[in-house]
C-alpha cells in the first residue's frame, strides 16, 4: 500500500480586517494581529488582511501616526499598502472583522447574502474594553492613535484565542 502524505486537519482561519479607508485602523490590526500569528506560530493556518469600505486612499502607506505607534510597540506597518474590500474577500476570508458600525453597515450591504454570518465588529474580541467600537482616530491628533492601538491589541488577543482553537479543533476531531 502507498504511504499517503499526512493531511493537515487544522482549520484554517481567514481574517480581514476593515476601516473607511484602509490607512489608520486596519492596518494597525492587520500589523499588530499578524504578530501575534506569528508569535503563536500560526503563520500556516491564521492568514491576515486588511480593507477599507472607500477607495480614497488605494495604493497608500498606512498614516504616519499609525506607524509611530505601532512601531512604538514593535509593530512595523510601513509596508502595507490601501485598498478597497472586493467581492472575492467575502469568498476567501473567514472572518471580516469591521471597525465600527459606520464600516459594518457599508460591508452589509456590500457582501452577498451568503457571507453576512461573517461580517463582525472587531471589538466583540475584546476582553478588557467595553467599547462596541473603535473610534476613527484620522481626524484627531497622533495621541489619538494610543487608546486605539490599545482596543486594537485587546480584541486581537481574543481573536488570537479563536484561532488557537479552530487550529486544533478540527486537528484533534
Amino acid at each position: 500500500m502507498a504511504k499517503k502524505e499526512p493531511i493537515s486537519l487544522a482549520m484554517n482561519t481567514r481574517v480581514l480586517f476593515v476601516c473607511m479607508g484602509n490607512i489608520c485602523r486596519s492596518p494597525m490590526a492587520e500589523g499588530v494581529f499578524r504578530q501575534m500569528v506569528r508569535q503563536a506560530g500560526l503563520e500556516d493556518v491564521v492568514k491576515v488582511s486588511s480593507a477599507g469600505t472607500h477607495g480614497f486612499h488605494a495604493g497608500e502607506a498606512p498614516d504616519k501616526r499609525a506607524q509611530a505607534v505601532t512601531a512604538k510597540r514593535g509593530v512595523d506597518i510601513s509596508g502595507l499598502r490601501a485598498r478597497s474590500v472586493v467581492e472575492k474577500d467575502f469568498d476567501e476570508h473567514d472572518l471580516i472583522l469591521a471597525m465600527d458600525w459606520d464600516n459594518l453597515s457599508a460591508l452589509q450591504q456590500l457582501a452577498p447574502k451568503r457571507a453576512h454570518h461573517k461580517l463582525q465588529l472587531l471589538m466583540r474580541f475584546a476582553t478588557e474594553h467595553e467599547t462596541a467600537t473603535i473610534a476613527d482616530p484620522y481626524y484627531g491628533n497622533a495621541q489619538g492613535f494610543e487608546p486605539v492601538l490599545d482596543c486594537i491589541e485587546d480584541a486581537c488577543a481574543g481573536l488570537l484565542e479563536l484561532a488557537k482553537r479552530r487550529a486544533t479543533q478540527v486537528a484533534a476531531a
